[in-house]
């Protein structure tokens, strides 16, 4: 097979499939005859096969007999049956108690608030604290230095003066000369 996943031909699906048929319909058939098996086993243990009596109060007998049996029966099964609505009923509370805790409710949508720090500190801590923050006493200072290239660059003087000096044949003459 190769690395791919999906690459599975369908006759190769179909007979997979046809496989995991036959054996879920295995265990069905044996899950079956286990039942069947159960309940015979249940039946012999507590019904004991019916011996009808001859006389009439043997047959009197026998049906008080039965009636004590299926009264006990059904306190057992009345009981079972009390006792299966009270654990569904915890079921259903301990589940709204769940949705309780979760929230039910949307979350609104946050609106954006201006607030100062003193009033977002004071909302913190409480009215009790009082705490004012001045941010600008905080921040460094820094001094400006002026480097000497800066003030020369900036005290070129007179463009025009410039100008004139460098037209004409002495002016070009200085440029190829360098300066004296």
């Amino acid at each position: 097979m190769s690395d791919k996943k999906g690459n599975v031909s369908s006759s190769r699906k179909h007979t997979l499939k046809s496989c995991m048929l036959a054996v879920a319909k295995d265990w069905l058939e044996a899950e079956a005859i286990e039942k069947v098996k159960e309940r015979e086993k249940y039946m012999e243990e507590n019904c004991p096969p019916l011996e009808l009596p001859h006389s009439k109060d043997e047959l009197m007998e026998l049906c008080k007999q039965m009636y004590d049996k299926i009264n006990t029966i059904d306190e057992e099964r009345y009981n079972l049956e009390y006792k299966a609505g009270m654990v569904c009923n915890e079921v259903i509370d301990l589940n709204i108690k769940i949705v309780d805790l979760r929230g039910k409710f949307k979350k609104p949508a946050l609106k954006k608030v201006r607030m100062s720090a003193d009033a977002m500190l004071q909302a913190l801590l409480g009215s009790k604290h009082k705490v004012t923050m001045d941010l600008r006493a905080n921040l460094k200072q820094v001094k400006k230095d002026e480097k000497k290239e800066d003030k020369d660059l900036r005290d070129v003087g007179d463009w025009r003066k410039n100008i004139d000096d460098k037209a004409g044949m002495d002016g070009r003459k200085k440029m190829f000369q360098g300066d004296n």
